[in-house]
């Protein structure tokens, strides 16, 4: 690229970096909205393990009684009354994204207790994404840039390397 003054590179650079941004932040707000729907759909199923995490057990008798008792599914680990499911949410601000739940009893879940299980939920949703995370910021890195390019190119600015 030829720039005829330190203002026309300056404006170059701040545009490139903003379009860029733009585009990172809305493949990373892509790739949340799948997690979120990932997790949101293990709960009530039992999960195979995949990578570090673990297959979840089998729910204990006594839990499956209580639930009964309770008016709840039967055989769906944590699935009782959806609120925990429900949720699950995400929130994005510029390049970060956090993507959990308000639910207080997810941790132990996550994580297991001394006389619970780990069933995680939040790890296994972002490892099973992970190739769908690659790809979509690789595109919106690419397009980023070959976005910012076609800004300067429809502004007269000489994009040819």
């Amino acid at each position: 690229m030829e720039f005829k003054s330190l203002g026309s590179l300056a404006l170059h650079m701040a545009a490139q970096e903003v379009v860029l941004l733009a585009s990172l932040r809305a493949g990373l707000e892509k790739c949340a909205v799948k997690i979120e729907a990932t997790a949101k759909g293990e709960i009530g199923h039992y999960q195979s393990g995949i990578g570090p995490f673990p297959a979840w057990a089998d729910l204990a008798d006594s839990t499956e009684s209580q639930k009964s008792k309770m008016g709840y599914p039967s055989d769906a680990p944590l699935l009782a009354s959806g609120d925990m499911q429900k949720s699950i949410s995400h929130t994005t601000h510029a390049l970060e994204t956090v993507i959990g739940s308000t639910d207080e009893k997810m941790v132990y879940h996550e994580f297991g207790t001394l006389k619970m299980p780990a069933r995680p939920v939040m790890g296994p949703a972002v490892f099973r994404n992970k190739e769908y995370i690659r790809r979509v910021l690789g595109m919106a890195t690419v397009s980023g840039l070959i976005g910012g390019l076609a800004i300067h190119k429809s502004l007269g600015y000489d994009v040819t390397p």
